[in-house]
């Protein structure tokens, strides 16, 4: 590309991921929680993030509650808008897992097409699914903020599970039933899984 066409020249001059990871002591990934509302997603990554804390690894946790408040804040639950939601929360991990940082995004995020999409954005080598697949019938049971309840009378359009399909991955790198896994559990086996990755040797 011709110096006078690249409109992006800065990327030329910043300092990369690798000098990035070589200063945290890690090597950084996106983990990628899907499910139902309720699952146990953003639970399972608090637990995660302060066990990754502990062994003095940096992450990032993103969802529904931090995205939504604020740079998402203008976009609704419209098919196009989930598109849109799901787009910028994968370039913002991108920005994360390129500074090094490990990254957990716990989002319902569907179905297949939407998760495809952030794994094309972030980088398919530095994406992990993991499915947390947790039965409707326990999700509604827990039914954490009400949703389910809302959604049951039509109060709520288009909620997933009740109104709009999920569809479950075919093949996540890990699927955990917080149904019958406690969220130490679930952790500890996240951990077998992630531990090896973000290790710096």
């Amino acid at each position: 590309m011709q110096a006078e066409n690249h409109i992006y020249p800065i990327f030329d001059r910043m300092l990369g991921r690798a000098d990035k990871e070589a200063l945290l002591h890690q090597h950084s990934v996106m983990i990628w929680f899907t499910g139902l509302s309720g699952s146990g997603k953003s639970t399972i990554a608090i637990a995660l993030e302060r066990e990754l804390q502990k062994r003095g690894l940096l992450c990032r946790i993103l969802d529904g509650d931090n995205i939504r408040s604020g740079i998402n804040n203008n976009l609704g639950f419209s098919a196009e808008d989930r598109v849109e939601n799901i787009r910028r929360i994968a370039e913002v991990g991108k920005l994360f897992v390129e500074t090094g940082i490990i990254t957990l995004a716990a989002f319902i995020s569907p179905n297949n097409e939407l998760r495809e999409m952030a794994a094309r954005i972030i980088g398919k080598e530095n994406f992990l699914e993991i499915y947390v697949s947790t039965p409707l019938e326990e999700c509604e049971r827990r039914d954490v903020k009400g949703l389910y309840a809302k959604a049951r009378k039509g109060e709520i359009r288009n909620f997933t599970g009740i109104s709009a399909p999920f569809e479950a991955p075919a093949h996540p790198d890990l699927a955990l039933d917080t149904s019958k896994l406690s969220v130490e559990e679930s952790v500890n086996r996240l951990l077998e899984l992630i531990l090896p990755r973000v290790k710096a040797e």
